[in-house]
């Protein structure tokens, strides 16, 4: 029998057991709050000894997805128009995953509602939220979600998406409080990070700057200098092509002298409308000028075609409104990369208004070395005609007096010729000062300027403007009369595409490598007739012949024609002039 004792036993050591079971749970709980805090303080302390944003960037979605215990994170950066992502970094999804799922989202959906309302959002299943539209083809499933917004500065930054967390359980308001934390501190480092790379960034740009400067004031020619402007710009900026476009005298035209980067031979020597251009546009109103996409913008002329594969560019001037603009100055990156931010075209402006003032100073410095160079041919001159002239004309008269007491035939002819020859010794004397006294005349008149106001006035016959390339010495290797001949050529060759070819382009091609020059004219039009008249080409071909030269006609299959009009310089054209210091 039992005895009536056991249950009063057995009942408190059951309690007993109980409530031990009860003080190990929390414990349990207590050391796993205890290990998600020391988690939670080492997360924040990686994070915030990261100084490259990028690597901030991954560190602080990394610790985020250990912290909440998420098979997926996401960090999406928000675009400077506040309504999409500029940037997206992953963690849990593999390279084949991410190349299957295609592009990386803008901001739509879920991801869309977190930065419309940057409050943290938690899901038991996305599928359920009202904003949801489901996933791309490719796309792994997520159902449970945990979302928080980075501030920077009371700034939303961005924000950490957390999704699938394992075990199959959903996000609690503790992993939402763990997270949140996390966020604050990634706002600091995120903010460390950017003020870091900014400083690099602008002492990067001040070593450029003074780089230039000394490239400048060291008496490197303007091409070697423009260069060194567009090469810095472009590695500095992180962009894939830079180019320097600079003002033609007398027209109302932007030309590329320098482009750097990829498809760089497709804006080298082009001339560009100030209004059809973003550099046009930096030009004119003397202010930075950006495009998320320069392909598709309305505002650039896409002929002829030069941005293949690129997305963000700014342009700005080189100088200030009150200065002076100089040039411009144009960086774009590749499609997809990020656009250029504010802060990015200020200091971009900065570096440029500062290479304005070097090239203005190195200006200066060669107007100190010329007019030194013209005193010292007006002191020349003055000796000239002061002591050597004087002196002539007293020999030859005292000769001419003394010819009167020669009695001797032979010896008075001699003399007299000895005169003569002083005489003309003193012409040439003359002719000698008046050239050292001699003045440049306007450089208004100029090949390249002549070619782009012709361009221009057959615009209106045309019913569209031409795009115009520019390469070489053109104003200084082709002589007046050659220059004649071209501008002849070009004239007959736009009359011939507006009258006959029924176009819709044309593009026009000018250089000169310092042998000879060459003029291109193409059109997409219907071709040459086989019966047509050909009195225009027959006019081209005999000045080409006239100069030693040549013209080529080659006419596409499917439509346009190309004319290729090349005449040889003469010998002394093939060599560059010297300096005015050179003949002083």
């Amino acid at each position: 029998m039992t005895s009536p004792e056991e249950p009063r036993v057995r009942l408190p050591q059951l309690k007993l057991d109980e409530l031990l079971e009860e003080l190990q749970a929390r414990i349990d709980a207590a050391r796993s709050t205890q290990d998600r805090v020391h988690s939670l303080l080492e997360a924040v302390l990686a994070v915030g000894r990261e100084l490259d944003l990028e690597q901030a960037l991954h560190s602080i979605v990394e610790a985020a997805a250990v912290l909440v215990d998420a098979e997926y994170a996401a960090l999406g950066v928000i675009g400077p128009d506040g309504r999409r992502l500029s940037g997206f970094h992953t963690v849990g999804v593999t390279e084949r995953q991410i190349a299957a799922i295609g592009p990386y989202p803008d901001g739509h959906g879920i991801l869309g509602e977190l930065i419309r309302h940057p409050e943290p959002l938690r899901l038991a299943k996305i599928s359920g939220h009202p904003a949801s539209y489901g996933f791309p083809p490719g796309h792994p499933p997520m159902n449970s979600f945990l979302g928080v917004p980075i501030r920077v500065r009371d700034q939303v930054f961005g924000n950490l998406y957390l999704t699938e967390k394992r075990g199959g359980q959903e996000f609690d308001e503790e992993d939402e409080s763990v997270l949140s934390t996390l966020a604050v501190a990634a706002g600091v480092a995120i903010d460390n990070a950017r003020l870091y790379e900014d400083s690099r960034l602008r002492e990067r740009w001040l070593l450029a700057n003074a780089e230039i400067g000394h490239s400048l004031m060291s008496g490197s020619d303007r091409a070697e200098s423009l260069g060194l402007i567009a090469e810095r710009a472009r590695d500095i900026s992180g962009s894939a092509l830079a180019a320097v476009a600079m003002p033609m005298e007398d027209t109302k035209s932007l030309t590329v002298e320098i482009a750097v980067g990829v498809d760089a031979d497709a804006h080298r020597g082009l001339v560009l409308p100030v209004h059809e251009s973003l550099m046009g546009l930096a030009y004119t109103a003397t202010a930075p000028v950006t495009s998320d996409d320069v392909v598709n913008d309305p505002r650039v002329s896409q002929e002829p075609p030069r941005f293949g594969g690129l997305g963000p560019a700014a342009a700005v001037p080189i100088g200030t409104g009150a200065g002076g603009v100089r040039g411009v100055v144009l960086v774009a990156r590749e499609a997809g990369r990020p656009v250029f931010l504010r802060k990015e075209t200020e200091m971009l402006q900065g570096f440029a208004a500062q290479a304005a003032i070097a090239m203005e100073l190195a200006e200066r410095r060669q107007d100190a070395q010329q007019i030194a160079v013209l005193e010292d041919r007006d002191r020349i001159a003055r000796d000239l005609h002061d002591l050597a002239i004087q002196r002539l004309f007293a020999t030859g008269m005292t000769l001419q007096s003394a010819g009167r007491f020669i009695e001797h035939p032979e010896a008075a002819e001699r003399v007299l010729r000895a005169v003569d020859d002083l005489d003309e010794t003193i012409k040439i004397i003359r002719s000698t000062i008046f050239g050292l006294r001699a003045r440049q005349g306007s450089a208004g008149s100029g090949l390249r300027a002549r070619l782009v106001r012709a361009v221009g006035e057959a615009a209106p016959v045309l019913g569209f403007a031409p795009s115009v390339r520019m390469e070489g010495l053109l104003d200084t290797d082709v002589p007046a009369d050659i220059g004649d001949h071209v501008m002849a050529v070009l004239s007959e060759a736009l009359t011939n595409v507006a009258r006959h070819a029924r176009a819709r382009r044309a593009q026009v091609a000018l250089a000169t490598d310092g042998r000879e020059v060459s003029l291109r004219v193409g059109d997409d039009g219907v071709g040459i007739a086989p019966g047509g008249r050909r009195s225009g080409l027959r006019n081209m071909a005999e000045r080409a012949g006239q100069l030693g030269g040549r013209l080529d006609v080659t006419v596409t299959e499917g439509g346009g024609t190309t004319l290729e009009w090349r005449a040889p310089l003469p010998a002394s054209q093939a060599v560059s002039p010297r300096s005015d210091s050179d003949g002083a």
